[in-house]
């Protein structure tokens, strides 16, 4: 199993919305994923159920060894698409975690997830690089880094990179896999400056071609509890994150390339 941390320097970039609708991606190509929520907002679990805070999930993993990944996995409509909520918390959640002190529990959570046929696990994480956004990413096989496409956010993706880098300590086998573009704005100047900017700063390897467009059908997808590529007349969109995964797993050859199957 491949596992893909998405981590941000900061909220409101579009980090669950992407972790959504990449992971729908993958499954809907083939590849069984699994999508965990692995910030405490549980922004992944209400987006797609609104009985995520019921729900077992991967903080009672993290807070309590006798949980089984099996009352974790929430199936969905499609086959090769399942879920884990963030749960009801805990010590974990308050403080408990950070680099070094629990990262052999989600590294066990990741080890139960592939005992269990996934080919991907795409964690979601809280923003910032600390905590256990720290722990995933240290325990993960590489990360994505949504940033909106907006001036100020720009200017901290480098710093972030550098982060990013100094995982590798106690993660060797990280691999960045680069920035994904989020928000843009094609008509707005300030939107595609900010997207320039953020392409002249950066190597090429490590920001995707592949943009993701601001669009209120992620707003209404959210609302109605489904992947945005599910609505009708998306097709531009569900387009654009076939792309992404597409450059992803020529990233990371290992990971299955699937077979398409229907939303």
């Amino acid at each position: 199993m491949t596992s893909i941390a998405i981590a941000s320097q900061k909220g409101g970039v579009g980090k669950t919305t992407l972790a959504i609708n990449l992971a729908h991606a993958f499954a809907r190509s083939g590849v069984r994923t699994l999508l965990v929520d692995a910030d405490p907002q549980g922004s992944v679990g209400l987006s797609l159920t609104r009985q995520s805070r019921d729900l077992t999930g991967f903080y009672d993993f993290l807070d309590d060894p006798r949980h089984h990944i099996d009352d974790l996995v929430v199936a969905t409509r499609m086959d090769t698409f399942s879920l884990v909520a963030s749960g009801r918390g805990g010590d974990y959640e308050s403080g408990g975690g950070g680099t070094g002190a629990r990262v052999f529990r989600v590294r066990s959570f990741l080890h139960a997830a592939a005992t269990k046929g996934f080919d991907l696990c795409i964690v979601d994480t809280a923003a910032g690089l600390f905590g256990i956004t720290a722990d995933a990413v240290t325990a993960c096989d590489a990360v994505i880094v949504p940033q909106q496409a907006e001036p100020l956010g720009i200017r901290s993706i480098p710093k972030f990179i550098d982060g990013l880098e100094r995982l590798r300590v106690m993660n060797p086998r990280l691999r960045v896999l680069g920035v994904c573009l989020t928000m843009v704005q094609t008509d707005v100047v300030e939107s595609t400056a900010a997207a320039a900017a953020l392409r002249g700063l950066l190597p090429d390897e490590l920001v995707f071609r592949t943009e993701i467009a601001r669009d209120g059908r992620f707003i209404t997808a959210s609302a109605r509890g489904l992947p945005v590529a599910a609505l009708p007349e998306t097709n531009a969109i569900r387009d654009g994150f076939d792309r992404l995964r597409s450059e992803i797993q020529a990233k990371l050859p290992g990971a299955h390339p699937g077979s398409p199957v229907s939303a």
